[in-house]
Parts: C-alpha cells; sequence; structure tokens
C-alpha cells in the first residue's frame, strides 16, 4: 500500500501579516498532482488542517474544495484532528463524510476504531488518534495525572487491545511532540507542568506512525516520521525542505519512505548587517523576492531603516536590532531634574536611539503629551 503522509496545512494562517492562503493552495494542487503521478492509495493527514478552532471563511472554503478534491481522487483519506484544529467542527458529518472515502477521527474515544482498507496483500488498519489534551482525558480515562505520555499511553494501549487479534498491517495517525524531533518557533507550547514529550517508544509495534504537530520533516525511527508543515510559518523554519513522506507498507508490514519537497511559493531568508551593507551588496541580490528578516547591526539605529529596506526587499516583515554595545543596549533614563514631561520624552528617545529627536518627532512627542494631559484633567474633572 502507498501511503501519503502530511500534516500542519494550518489553513487561514498568515506569515508576518502577510496572507498565505494562495500559497497554501498551490501546495493542495501539488499534493492532489502526487497522488496521481505517484498512484497513492491513502492519504494521512496527522492534524492542524486549520490554524484555529473558527478559521476565517476563505480557509473553510479553500479546505471544502481540498477535501471534495480528494474524495473525487484515487485515493482515500484519513484525517486526524490537531491542537489547532476544533475537534467538534472538524468532526461534524463524519459519518456521512466516510461514504466518500474521506474518514475524520476526532473523537478522542473512537482512537481504537480503525478505519480498514484493503490491497491486494491485504487490510490495512489506520487508527487515527485526535490530540489529545490531557486535562480532557484525565478523569473519563481514569488516569493517574495530567501529561501528554499517560494520555497517549492510554491511546496506545486502547489500540493495541484491539488489534492484538488482527492480522491487519497498522498505520497509527498521532498529533504529538514525540521525543527525538526538533521543534520551531512557529509550533503553539503545549507543555503540562513543564512536561510536552512523549517518548518513541510509546508507538511500538505499530508498522507506521503518521506524525503531525512539529513543523520539520524528521525520521525518528523508520517506522515513525513527522511530515512537518507543508510551508514555513517562521523564520526558524527557513532551512528547513517542506513537504510529504511517500510511503509504501509491504505484505510484511516494512516502510519504505521517500520524502516529496513540496514547491516553494517564496523562499525564507535571514539577513544581517549594517544599513548600508544590506542596501548595496551583491551578497543579498537572490534575497531581493523573498521573505526577509533583516538584522540591522548599525551602532545607532537608523531612521526609516523599515522604508528603505522595502525598496530593496519588498517582502521585508521582520527587523531585528540586536544590542551592539552601542547606545540602543541602554534601558534605563535619568530625566534632568525638574524637566517638562516633553523634555524628559525627548530625552528619553535620544539617549535610547542614540541620536537628537527631529524636529518632527518633537512635534509628535509633543502633540502626544498634550492630548494625554488633557485626557487627565477631563477625567480628574
Amino acid at each position: 500500500m502507498r501511503v501519503l503522509h502530511t500534516s500542519d496545512w494550518h489553513l487561514g494562517r498568515s506569515f508576518h501579516k502577510e496572507d498565505l492562503l494562495s500559497h497554501q493552495a498551490t501546495f493542495i494542487d501539488h499534493l492532489l498532482e502526487v497522488i496521481e503521478t505517484e498512484r497513492v492509495d491513502v492519504v494521512a493527514i496527522s492534524g492542524d488542517i486549520y490554524d484555529r478552532a473558527l478559521p476565517p471563511v476563505d480557509a473553510v472554503e479553500l479546505a471544502n474544495d481540498t477535501f471534495a478534491r480528494l474524495a473525487a481522487s484515487r485515493a482515500r483519506v484519513v484525517a486526524t484532528s490537531g491542537n489547532h484544529d476544533s475537534a467538534t467542527r472538524l468532526g461534524a458529518h463524519a459519518s456521512l463524510i466516510d461514504a466518500a472515502g474521506v474518514h475524520f477521527r476526532t473523537i478522542n474515544d473512537r482512537c481504537d476504531s480503525p478505519i480498514v482498507i484493503d490491497d491486494a496483500h491485504g487490510p490495512v488498519a489506520f487508527y487515527g488518534i485526535p490530540y489529545l489534551e490531557p486535562e480532557a482525558v484525565r478523569l473519563p480515562w481514569s488516569l493517574p495525572a495530567r501529561s501528554h505520555q499517560l494520555a497517549l499511553g492510554e491511546a496506545m494501549r486502547r489500540i493495541r487491545l484491539a488489534h492484538e487479534t488482527s492480522t491487519a498491517r497498522s498505520v497509527v495517525l498521532a498529533h504529538a511532540f514525540v521525543a527525538g524531533a526538533t521543534p520551531s518557533d512557529s509550533e503553539r507550547d503545549i507543555t503540562v507542568g513543564g512536561v510536552d514529550r512523549v517518548g518513541v517508544d510509546t508507538f511500538a509495534g505499530i508498522d507506521y506512525v503518521a506524525l503531525g504537530h512539529l513543523h520539520g520533516a524528521a525520521t525518528l525511527r523508520n517506522e515513525i516520521r513527522y511530515s512537518g508543515s507543508p510551508l514555513a510559518y517562521s523564520f526558524s523554519e527557513s532551512d528547513h525542505v517542506k513537504g510529504s513522506w511517500l510511503i509504501d507498507l509491504d505484505a510484511a508490514g516494512h516502510v519504505q519512505a521517500e520524502f516529496v519537497a513540496a514547491p516553494v511559493p517564496r523562499v525564507l531568508s535571514r539577513i544581517s548587517g549594517d544599513l548600508e551593507h544590506l542596501l548595496t551588496s551583491s551578497l543579498f541580490t537572490e534575497c531581493e523576492s523573498h521573505w526577509v528578516e533583516a538584522t540591522i547591526t548599525d551602532t545607532v539605529r537608523p531612521r526609516g531603516v523599515h522604508e528603505q529596506l522595502s525598496a530593496r526587499f519588498p517582502h521585508v516583515v521582520s527587523l531585528r536590532f540586536p544590542d551592539t554595545g552601542g547606545t540602543t543596549g541602554i534601558t534605563r533614563v535619568t530625566p534632568t531634574l525638574g524637566a517638562s514631561p516633553h523634555l524628559v520624552a525627548q530625552e528619553f528617545v535620544s539617549v535610547v536611539r542614540g541620536q537628537e529627536c527631529s524636529e518632527v518627532e518633537i512635534a509628535l512627542l509633543d502633540d502626544v503629551i498634550s492630548c494625554c494631559a488633557r485626557e487627565a484633567e477631563q477625567v480628574a474633572g
């Protein structure tokens, strides 16, 4: 059986306030193309289809179109909910949608109820574990404490019990932070009591484990893998290769895996240097069409940095100003004794930035302080 493992689409997510829906639609087109060209039998989607529990309308429309296209494709689909999804909304009408060959598994107590799909070698049982919020399952499952390890351990105990008399090969979809993989900056923290990781041995004995939650593709064992997100969602992922795992499961349940890289609608680049260097150096020419995070190293912070950089890098979306040992590192300013609020504000800006305020800035500060003073007088009156 040939399985395409993907996860963490995060439909509706933006990147530093830039809309990504067209980029996500490009990935969906790629996914459908892979299904046909690689003759995929099953698509396994391991959670975080949406970026939030109440996704925007255009993200819902893209998801609806995507699953309609998947239902019309040659592949069956098994999908679970992640920590960003609303399990209730995502799983609505799941029993009806099952008839179309698209199987949503979002109910905790149904994690041991497999979707059984046959190939030339016999049945394969797909078990979908939705994201398990430890507190939500602690009492219903009579767990002794609140932890991800206990929650997933109990889910896997139920799955093994249900599967112990079966001769079918086994695939488990799970959305969790499994030890041995590296997180990035764009995943939502799921820490409970300082602990979020689950041991890799939790999944022992399963022929293939399709993991979601972490955004970097990773191989923990040959049969336990993260697909990662199809797009980079933070600059910490600028060196990631995004895509999906193409998994061949033979008659004995042995796994052969190939990574299928996804299209990159816009590359992410991190650049660093003083402003003049960034604006003039040919080293950064290829970055002019990229999403850019620029670290400005000038000792004195230049004025109008974003406007100047945008002229060369139209997609600069993040600016960083590290402490270079100059005045930008000063966080405490002692004002002139007896100075007016207007003068104190000017001194603060000048000392912290290392430059005197311009006339325009002085006028702006004066307007703000005067406005605040008037409001304070009205409240007092």
